[in-house]
């Protein structure tokens, strides 16, 4: 008990120093504090796994400029390899200027890898960066695959992706493939986010979205596995249940993206389909399945690269498992980054506390820290494309 009474007192402490003005005695205190919280807490043998356990975490932050405490504490989680990425929401947008600025400093605060630094920019409704702020809105997926061909959509994401990069970025997270199966669907339909209702459509243009922000050396997250498009209700709202409604063709944009090369990532949606259930004393959405990201992502369609998941503080997740048991069932599911928006209670020491978890599970459980080495070996390969 004293030990974690020491731990949290000096990491409250140094988070304390480091959201206050910067000055060198302030920043030398804090670094102190910090390896003095290290040796208290943590075996010198374990500070590669505490490492790992930081690569495997995004999540968001508040504030808009490079003088907020939130931005300045996540440079100094990114320093210290805390967590392995960051992902903007339209509140941290004020001024172009200043995300660029932020950006810059999150990429010069990175440790041993490059942060990923994530946004939402899909054209349409879906949009961090807007007109407002002086950058180019772009047509929905709908609107996009009603009006060009992909070759000519190509050309408009690849301006897109330029201008993200010159920002900073080096994560969009898109092309959403999902199918557009319900036209009364509350969050895929509803926004225009689908190519359309053909597989084969929607991989051509979802295959021109990802191209395009390569040539940006920008990376790209198909979205939403195993399919948003048929369910008749949001996640970001609460439980979506897919049984009766999702079909085996929602798979096809995967299979045919990962078989030609055009996965950069996967992100992991929250949807609980009755018969890839486990348990059926415990409704686990596909965020926490392994037979959804396991079975179906891993072992059916052949993919090999690095999952995230769906913000983790959506209500379909939030309202039904608690931290723990949400960050332990997706790692063994096979997720190698979660993603937290921290937008539901913010606080600042969230990624610490999901890392705490990862290193303690990883810790009493050689199966759960296999686990983590493999997620860690993906992403890194992964960040090494980052220039």
């Amino acid at each position: 008990m004293l030990i974690v009474f020491m731990m949290k007192w000096v990491n409250s402490a140094r988070l304390r120093l480091a959201s206050q003005t910067q000055t060198p005695y302030k920043t030398f205190i804090a670094s102190v504090l910090f390896v003095a919280l290290s040796l208290i807490t943590t075996p010198a043998s374990s500070a590669t796994l505490n490492a790992m356990a930081g690569q495997m975490i995004m999540v968001g932050f508040q504030g808009d400029s490079v003088a907020h405490f939130s931005v300045r504490d996540l440079r100094l989680m990114i320093r210290e390899g805390r967590v392995g990425g960051v992902m903007y929401l339209k509140t941290n947008v004020a001024t172009l200027e200043d995300v660029r600025a932020m950006n810059e400093g999150f990429l010069g605060a990175r440790s041993a890898l490059p942060p990923l630094i994530a946004i939402d920019q899909e054209g349409g409704s879906i949009e961090r960066l807007t007109r407002a702020v002086g950058f180019e809105e772009i047509q929905s997926a709908a609107e996009i695959a009603r009006g060009q061909t992909p070759e000519s959509a190509k050309r408009i994401y690849a301006r897109m992706a330029r201008e993200l990069s010159l920002l900073g970025f080096n994560l969009n997270f898109g092309p959403v493939v999902d199918l557009n199966i319900n036209p009364e669907n509350p969050i895929i339909a509803r926004y225009g986010r689908s190519f359309g209702k053909d597989p084969v459509k929607v991989a051509q243009y979802a295959a021109a979205f990802v191209s395009a922000h390569r040539s940006a050396n920008m990376l790209t997250a198909l979205k939403h596995f195993p399919g948003h498009g048929s369910s008749t209700t949001d996640s970001h709202v609460g439980f979506v249940d897919i049984t009766n409604t999702w079909q085996a063709l929602e798979l096809e944009p995967y299979r045919a993206l990962i078989s030609n090369g055009f996965a950069d990532m996967v992100m992991v949606g929250h949807l609980f389909h009755q018969k890839f259930s486990v348990d059926p004393s415990v409704q686990l959405p596909s965020s926490l399945s392994p037979s959804w990201i396991t079975g179906v992502l891993r072992n059916h369609l052949g993919y090999d690269g690095v999952i995230i998941s769906d913000d983790m503080e959506m209500a379909a997740v939030r309202k039904n498992f608690g931290l723990r048991d949400v960050v332990v069932r997706a790692i063994r599911a096979g997720t190698d980054i979660l993603l937290f928006s921290n937008t539901a209670n913010y606080h600042i020491e969230l990624a610490d506390e999901v890392r705490a978890i990862i290193v303690a599970e990883a810790r009493a459980d050689k199966s759960f820290r296999r686990l983590v080495e493999a997620a860690y070996k993906r992403i890194r390969t992964l960040k090494k494309r980052i220039p």
